[in-house]
C-alpha cells in the first residue's frame, strides 16, 4: 500500500527532526540543524535496508519512491526560506559547514562508486548452439 510508504516518510521526518533539534542544543543552539537532511538519509538507508531484508512489497516501495520524490522540492521550499545573508554575516558556520559538506561528498565519490560496482550483477553472454 501507498499508505505504508507515508507512515515511513513520516517515521524518517520525525526521526531526522528530532536528531537535528539535539544536535542543535548539544551545540548550543537556537533551532534546527540538518533535520531534513537527517530525514532524508534515514529514509534512504531505512528504505535500502527494508528491500534488502523482503519487508518491502512492491506497492509500498512505490509509495516510498512516490514520497521521495516529493522530498527535494519540500527541500527546496524550506531552503528558500532561509536567510543567506544573516548567516554568513552571523558567523562563518553557514560558510564552513558548505566546504566541509561539499569535500566529504567529494571524498565519498569513490566509496560510493565501489559499493555500486560490488553490487551490479554482470549478465552472462548469450551462448549461440
Amino acid at each position: 500500500m501507498k499508505i505504508y510508504g507515508v507512515a515511513i516518510l513520516a517515521g524518517c521526518f520525525l526521526a531526522g527532526q528530532f536528531i537535528g533539534e539535539g544536535l542543535a542544543q548539544w551545540i548550543g543552539l537556537d533551532g534546527n540543524i540538518g533535520g531534513v537532511g537527517f530525514s532524508m538519509l534515514l529514509l534512504i538507508l531505512l528504505g535500502d535496508w527494508m528491500k534488502q531484508k523482503g519487508m518491502m512489497p512492491a506497492e509500498t516501495e512505490k509509495g516510498v519512491q512516490f514520497w521521495s520524490a516529493m522530498y527535494i522540492p519540500v527541500v527546496v521550499a524550506m531552503s528558500s526560506i532561509q536567510n543567506v545573508r544573516a548567516a554568513l554575516t552571523g558567523g562563518w558556520v553557514a560558510l564552513l559547514a558548505g566546504v566541509f559538506g561539499t569535500a566529504a561528498c567529494m571524498l565519498l565519490v569513490p566509496v560510493v562508486s565501489a559499493i555500486g560496482k560490488g553490487r551490479r550483477k554482470v549478465a552472462e553472454p548469450i551462448k549461440s548452439n
